[in-house]
């Protein structure tokens, strides 16, 4: 089953949770990205949840707490809100609570978290986070007060060591970024355990593809978006579950009009409509930067050589993990 396919429910604070999902074993965390740490807290959390028979939960927070206490400085997102709660449900995760997170909220007191959200609201049987975790007013809670207020209110608390990867580097949402930053989207998915998806509604461009031979389908990505400019080997599934491979260009077209930035992507032995479809794309190798061309037909001769390289990066192609299967496969 796809990530696009996969059900999870969705509430937008933790009052809203119904009595049937309550007594759970929450994870708690930003999880932007779903990367192998966050992975490993939710794979801690779905272990408890597995042995006591209670429903597996996400406690996150909306918008990314980072862009409400610098609004000049927004988060870029590695994974908004929607494509998060599929990447958690594709772990198991039965509901996601999208806690509303402004200043006020902000400034609620640790023990009104553990009080309100964590236990009245949730009901919490069990909760997991990382080892840095912190919460309240002024991050004034830390992992010594959860553990102390849970021995008091009747939950278990547990906390998941900073996951590293083979390099004996901990993995986090900012290397990640700058790995996408770079174009380096191999390096973005090894510390991902999958490759990088974005989501999006397929629309209308210029149509300039359609004059070089390489029809687009066209998305637009945030403008806090880091992705570096450049060509990529990608797969793209359609709302229904149908893959296909194509090569994408994204940037601003220098040799033509210097634009706002889109992703276009050129699937390969396809045709037909996809004008206003959702769609997901995943990144699976960059081959080149963006670059301005002294005429069209030597951009054309590039990307016919850009086209062998993406199908010749597809062909080869494995999953890296079962979440990267269910996103990309």
């Amino acid at each position: 089953m796809s990530a696009l396919a996969t059900p999870v429910a969705r509430f937008g604070s933790a009052g809203d949770l119904p009595e049937s999902l309550r007594g759970g074993v929450v994870a708690i965390g930003n999880f932007d990205g779903v990367h192998r740490g966050h992975q490993a807290v939710i794979e801690a959390a779905r272990t408890v949840a597995e042995a006591e028979g209670r429903p597996l939960l996400c406690l996150t927070f909306e918008p990314h707490p980072r862009s409400v206490f610098r609004p000049q400085a927004p988060v870029s997102r590695l994974t908004p809100a929607p494509m998060k709660a599929r990447l958690l449900g594709a772990l198991g995760v039965e509901a996601v609570v999208e806690q509303r997170f402004d200043l006020d909220y902000a400034a609620h007191p640790a023990e009104s978290f553990v009080t309100d959200t964590l236990t009245r609201d949730l009901g919490a049987a069990h909760v997991v986070v990382g080892f840095d975790f912190r919460f309240g007013a002024r991050r004034q809670g830390d992992l010594r007060f959860l553990k102390e207020s849970g021995e008091r209110l009747g939950f278990g608390v547990s906390a998941v060591e900073a996951f590293a990867d083979e390099g004996a580097l901990v993995v986090s949402s900012s290397r990640i970024r700058e790995d996408l930053m770079n174009g380096d989207v191999a390096a973005a998915a090894g510390l991902l355990g999958y490759r990088w998806t974005f989501e999006g509604t397929i629309g209308h461009g210029a149509k300039l593809g359609r004059t070089l031979g390489y029809p687009t389908a066209n998305m637009m990505l945030g403008e806090d978006c880091v992705l570096a400019h450049g060509i990529y080997a990608v797969r793209l599934r359609r709302a229904d579950g149908a893959l296909h491979d194509g090569v994408a260009s994204f940037g601003r077209r220098p040799t033509f009009d210097n634009g706002a930035a889109l992703f276009e992507t050129y699937l390969f032995d396809f045709s037909g409509d996809l004008y206003g479809e959702a769609a997901s794309v995943s990144l699976f190798g960059f081959i080149r930067g963006e670059e301005r061309f002294d005429s069209v037909e030597a951009l054309v001769r590039r990307m016919d050589v850009d086209a062998e390289e993406a199908r010749a990066l597809l062909s080869g192609a494995r999953p890296l993990s079962a979440l990267d299967a269910a996103i990309a496969f």
